[in-house]
């Protein structure tokens, strides 16, 4: 994995590139940034640059360091990630077990913490030390989705790399030339924050079925209200997609914002570009106005979800919203 291969934080590749040109690496750097911006494949692309035997600021991706990177069986580079809700000090421990042994050929050691603001605080603590005494050369990555959750202890002994959400175009362009269905694109480049999330989105259990889903409750709920209450509590509240109601909410906040985009007349750069006749027609069924509060209902409701609202209550609430009830 090269850093051209990453779509998206040229920024990020430039900091990173110059300090493999210049013989400047830190010994400890935070990613920090949205889930699915890159970040790990980041990482794994700085290390495989560090090890690589070839490129003087970049993978090959073909020398035997750089394979092993990329399997995950380098000797010197060793991954910790949360076991359980948290990581623990008997984690951090063993990596410093670890690098009290002498690095290989290469004579960097280097480990990647991921989700690094789920340390306990003793494991935080025992980083702290070992990030003040490393026994060796040393390069540490903490990813992160919130920076400032880590003890400014650690903020003030690493360098600080902001990881930026992606432009939709660019997320876009990249997923359709990768050969991914341009209706379920459409819906992943506006719920994730990068190439990496978007595409896991799409690979994900039952992207496309919630997508229709979400299709086919609100076409019930303008005709046949109640099919869409009962489709609703079988399928959503109490069935196979009750785990992905967030992610059902967020699809139907698009197709919202569809419904009001059609009403203004405006067809460009639709999200539910496929089902734009049906949609047009019951978009000027109703004034601009309807479809502004139900917009701002179903973010309501969004809200009322994560705070644990009946699941069931909130969805016939809006689904009649829709039908104007």
């Amino acid at each position: 994995m090269s850093f051209q291969s990453i779509a998206g934080q040229e920024r990020v590749k430039r900091i990173l590139q110059n300090s493999l040109r210049t013989d400047k690496i830190s010994h400890a750097y935070i990613f920090t940034g949205p889930s699915g911006t890159g970040r790990r494949a980041m990482a794994k692309a700085f290390a495989q640059a560090i090890y690589c035997k070839v490129l003087p600021d970049d993978a090959c991706g073909e020398c035997l360091d750089c394979r092993k990177v990329l399997h995950g069986n380098h000797p010197d580079l060793h991954e910790v990630k949360p076991e359980g809700a948290s990581i623990k000090i008997e984690q951090i421990r063993e990596l410093q077990k670890q690098f009290a042994y002498r690095a290989s050929a290469s004579g960097i050691k280097m480990y990647i913490i991921e989700e690094a603001e789920k340390m306990t605080v003793q494991a935080a603590n025992s980083l702290l030390k070992f990030l003040e005494e490393p026994a060796s050369q040393v390069v540490a990555i903490l990813i992160t989705d919130n920076g400032q959750a880590l003890l400014p202890t650690i903020r003030s002994r690493s360098q600080w790399i902001p990881f930026v959400p992606i432009g939709r175009s660019e997320m876009q362009k990249a997923l359709l030339q990768e050969g991914h269905p341009a209706v379920l694109v459409q819906a992943a480049v506006h719920m994730a924050a990068g190439t990496e999330a978007a595409r896991g989105l799409i690979q994900g259990n039952g992207f496309a079925e919630l997508r229709n889903l979400v299709i086919q409750l609100v076409r019930e709920s303008l005709t046949r209200l109640p099919a869409a209450l009962l489709t609703a509590q079988q399928k959503l509240t109490r069935g196979e997609f009750s785990e992905q109601l967030p992610k059902f909410m967020d699809m139907l906040i698009l197709w919202l914002k569809d419904m009001v985009q059609l009403s203004l007349g405006n067809k460009d750069g639709l999200i539910y570009s496929d089902q734009a006749d049906w949609m047009s027609k019951q978009a000027l069924s109703y004034p601009i106005e309807h479809w502004i509060y139900c917009l701002e209902q179903a973010v309501e409701t969004q809200k009322r979800l994560r705070f644990h609202a009946n699941p069931q209550l909130a969805l016939e609430n809006i689904f009649m919203k829709l039908k104007g009830v």
